[in-house]
């Protein structure tokens, strides 16, 4: 189902014709959801402290949780206390739930895992994002609220937007959800205070974003990586796993099987059971927190990095900064 999706979003298949019906009821929802908040009959919740959103305006990964991870290293070296919220996609989560260290992907979604797995950062997640900032807000003293997705959540009161693109497929077909893979129209960028292009050449208004492989990581310790050269299987359940196949081929690895999953799939050992050749097995770090349990020790996991231009960090720094003093002397009063 994915892959005939993928194939009407950005190879512009005719299929987008017969879900243009549900685009327009889509684009007719939104319109009057967004409406409501201008005319302020739906509230928006104003935190006493800056908060910034992650996301994008096309479903799919775009890069948001590299994003995350450098704002929250940033922020830190600033003097920050960073705390991030999300929704915890591929976990059954009712009301809010804090996300400690060693938590599984089936129980706070595999994107918190893997956040709190690499930054240790306090971090809540939950449907409700302003229920999840009010937790965080109460038991964590964070002084900062990153929102990892939840651009379309107009509940929560923000005070930069963040949007990225994927500089590859950029807007796909233009439509909107279902014929294509647009939440907003692209106006909506226009009304962001950054817009990140994650490996493509930017357009004018949008900053350069790169993903930097690490070295590979060992799921369970065993035998030694794999090396540039050598014959490899890989799989990747993410928002564009050719990217990361295409990753892998550019490090120099020989690609024997490859298999995508759908982003945020719940994955067992059966799912795997293609790659039991005795190759090493390469993952994303996402998919990795999904498989310790049942890890062998020829799997191996690859940590990226994002990057972005020393500018973009110092107008980042300077617009919390500005939102911070705005907001001084307000009260939690929760």
């Amino acid at each position: 189902m994915q892959q005939w999706i993928h194939a009407i979003w950005y190879e512009n298949k005719p299929g987008k014709w017969l879900l243009a019906p549900l685009s327009l009821l889509f684009w007719l929802v939104s319109a009057i959801r967004r409406l409501l908040f201008r005319l302020g009959v739906k509230q928006t919740v104003i935190l006493p402290v800056p908060v910034i959103v992650v996301g994008n305006i096309t479903a799919g990964g775009s890069g948001k949780t590299p994003t995350v991870i450098h704002l929250i290293e940033l922020l830190r070296r600033e003097g920050y206390t960073p705390g991030v919220i999300s929704r915890g996609y591929g976990a059954d989560i009712k009301g809010v739930r804090a996300v400690l260290s060693g938590a599984s992907a089936s129980e706070v979604g595999d994107e918190p895992a893997m956040i709190v797995a690499r930054t240790c950062v306090p971090m809540v997640v939950g449907s409700d994002r302003v229920a999840a900032a009010k937790a965080l807000l109460n038991g964590c003293g964070v002084d900062v609220i990153i929102c990892d997705d939840g651009l379309q959540h107009y509940r929560l009161g923000r005070d930069i937007e963040l949007a990225l693109i994927d500089g590859q497929r950029r807007l796909g077909n233009g439509w909107l959800l279902p014929a294509g893979p647009l939440r907003e129209l692209p106006w909506r960028l226009q009304q962001v205070d950054f817009v990140l292009n994650n490996g493509g050449k930017p357009s004018a208004g949008e900053w350069a974003m790169t993903l930097e492989p690490g070295p590979l990581q060992s799921l369970m310790a065993g035998q030694a990586a794999p090396k540039p050269g050598q014959q490899v299987n890989a799989f990747a359940g993410i928002g564009n796993p050719q990217r990361f196949f295409d990753t892998l081929g550019g490090l120099g690895f020989i690609l024997d099987k490859v298999q995508a999953f759908n982003d945020h799939q719940a994955l067992t050992i059966a799912d795997l059971a293609a790659f039991g050749d005795g190759l090493p097995l390469l993952m994303t770090e996402k998919d990795a927190i999904k498989c310790l349990g049942f890890a062998k020790d020829n799997w191996w996991y690859l940590p990226v990095t994002a990057n972005f231009p020393i500018e973009f960090d110092r107008q980042l720094v300077a617009a919390v900064a500005k939102a911070a003093a705005n907001k001084k002397g307000q009260r939690n009063g929760f």
